[in-house]
């Protein structure tokens, strides 16, 4: 898998990866398996990375595959 620029966003969005992790409540080894593309972004995360990064990361950039599925209220949006 490739190098995952949404995640690697938001880190800068907040400061670092290891604030993010802070932030989120879990081990910075999850954000740096989300930020290489190595794991998904869990849906209950993508909402959260939106707020935090006041939308610049959005929940259609976080699941690329499958946001219209987990959120269709989005269909339509840009």
């Amino acid at each position: 898998m490739s190098d995952f620029q949404p995640i690697r966003e938001a880190c800068t969005q907040v400061g670092s990866a290891a604030e993010l992790a802070r932030i989120l409540g879990v081990a910075p080894m999850t954000v740096s398996c989300w930020a290489r593309g190595k794991k998904p972004v869990p849906i209950i995360r993508c909402v959260e990375i939106e707020e935090l990064t006041g939308g610049a990361v959005t929940r259609k950039q976080l699941r690329p595959d499958d946001w219209w599925q987990i959120w269709p209220d989005l269909r339509g949006q840009d």
